[in-house]
């Protein structure tokens, strides 16, 4: 699943993986539901951490 991402994803590419805008990315990554961290002022986002979040809806 998402062989073309590399392990560590931008916000640009999370909204893209689900096909999603940025408000809507922005507000998973603020409340958690996504894992991720911020180092300074960029977004620091697993692959692994999108799948978990696709995944745990099936």
């Amino acid at each position: 699943m998402f062989e073309n991402f590399s392990g560590v994803v931008t916000v640009d590419e999370l909204c893209e993986m689900l096909r999603i805008g940025k408000s809507k990315a922005y507000r998973l990554l603020r409340n958690g539901k996504i894992r991720a961290f911020r180092e300074d002022r960029l977004w620091v986002i697993s692959k692994q951490a999108v799948i978990d979040y696709i995944t745990k809806f099936k």
